[in-house]
């Protein structure tokens, strides 16, 4: 598959000069919808069931959510690696193939009214472990069906990905009218339907890794990322931005929703739809400008931005006011998360970027429960509101580090310099 056509990479014309999407592109997106559901479902269930069904303090909740979190962060790497010593397509088939499984474990729990903390847990760890094995490997398979559109193949894939999360948060929401079980039959169909999507994929022979213990493998993959100045200092501030404000939308905004606004699921379910819908539309947006000469700008500049949303939340606005705040939040969350992944998805080298999309998303994962943990203590010790601070203050001093102490600012997309060596066109 070529990429000289740029966007129509993943795209043919039909006899009338319509673009039709590529049907390999077609099935990525498909796999990206329904399982981003899936786990956009599991993410509200597991904080519901443990804020409004087994009712947790914050900080419990923190230590809950941290163990869940903690088993996939390590299979992150695993599943870097995994994805690239073989066909990423493949270990997708067989990842989304038995995942099913587990809402089908915790419907079968629920059916017995055998809802406990441990059932919750070990429903939620199995859901982290697939994500950390399925999340590189389909990261790896956008490369190959985006081909020289990557920038824009980024976007268009999470704009779809915040979309379906709408829908997936909404079915979520609706627990307590249609039931838990039928949600979770609801969550089992969408990763089957994940399966047969990412089967309509072409096979491809995996690149010649060497053959070395996956020990080694992993190992190598670091060595990759440490020795990419620009990806090593992206992946350093996503991460310190991850933990209080990826944190902060996990954990606090859950606590926000119950204790400010004495909300329930379905009000939880509907501000965080509210989020993604604002991630979707700077996805889209970008999507129309893409691709960028210097994206790391942009992502510095969100940082910043990001000062102004919290505050908005920190200070109890009323309704109108909290629903612009949280579309806001979720258009900053949308512009960086695409940004950082982009950046680092065109500076890897094939060879090690399974690995090294793995350190990326290592990063967000092993944030969550570092995040909720601190964040939980936060909330019970100066009150719920009063956790949204932190976030304010490492925003500026992300925006002034990475402005002054790295190449982040001066970074240029090599899919815009290459363009701009084009014979023929001007700068």
């Amino acid at each position: 598959m070529s990429g000289s056509e740029g966007l129509l990479v993943y795209s043919t014309r039909s006899s009338r000069g319509a673009s039709t999407i590529h049907p390999e592109f077609r099935a990525y997106l498909n796999a990206t919808a329904f399982s981003g559901m899936a786990f956009s479902m599991q993410y509200l269930l597991v904080s519901w069931l443990l804020i409004g069904v087994l009712l947790l303090p914050a900080d419990h909740v923190g230590l809950v959510q941290a163990a869940i979190g903690i088993p996939g962060i390590f299979l992150m790497l695993w599943g870097g690696a995994s994805a690239d010593r073989a066909d990423p397509r493949a270990l997708l088939v067989r990842v989304y193939a038995i995942s099913p499984l587990l809402p089908l474990f915790l419907l079968a729990v629920n059916q017995v009214n055998a809802l406990s903390v441990w059932t919750v847990a070990a429903w939620g760890v199995g859901m982290g472990v697939v994500t950390s094995f399925s999340t590189p490997a389909l990261q790896a398979v956008l490369n190959r069906v985006s081909g020289s559109a990557l920038q824009r193949g980024v976007s268009a894939s999470t704009a779809v990905g915040f979309l379906v999360q709408i829908a997936g948060l909404m079915l979520a929401g609706q627990m307590e009218t249609i039931g838990l079980s039928n949600v979770l039959m609801i969550q089992a169909v969408c990763l089957a339907i994940g399966a047969i999507a990412i089967r309509r994929i072409s096979p491809v022979p995996p690149l010649e890794v060497p053959k070395t213990s996956a020990l080694a493998t992993i190992a190598a993959g670091f060595r990759a990322t440490l020795a990419n100045r620009v990806v090593f200092q992206i992946l350093t501030i996503n991460l310190a931005s991850s933990i209080f404000n990826a944190g902060a939308f996990q954990t606090v905004f859950p606590f926000i929703m119950k204790r400010v606004y004495d909300g329930d699921a379905t009000l939880l379910a509907m501000m965080m739809a509210v989020f993604y819908a604002g991630a979707a539309f700077s996805n889209m947006f970008m999507y129309r400008f893409m691709p960028f000469a210097q994206p790391g700008r942009l992502f510095l500049l969100m940082q910043l931005s990001r000062i102004v949303i919290l505050f908005l939340l920190w200070i109890e606005p009323s309704w109108w006011l909290l629903v612009v705040a949280i579309l806001g939040w979720g258009v900053n969350m949308g512009f960086t998360t695409t940004l950082a992944r982009t950046i680092v998805q065109e500076s890897a080298e094939p060879a090690y970027r399974g690995r090294i999309l793995s350190v990326f998303t290592l990063g967000m994962m092993g944030s969550a429960p570092i995040g909720a943990i601190v964040l939980g203590l936060v909330i019970e010790a100066f009150g719920t509101l009063n956790a949204l601070l932190p976030a304010m203050g490492v925003s500026l001093a992300l925006f002034v580090y990475g402005g002054l102490a790295t190449g982040v600012w001066s970074y240029t997309s090599p899919a815009e310099a290459s363009a701009a060596a084009e014979p023929g066109r001007s700068g």
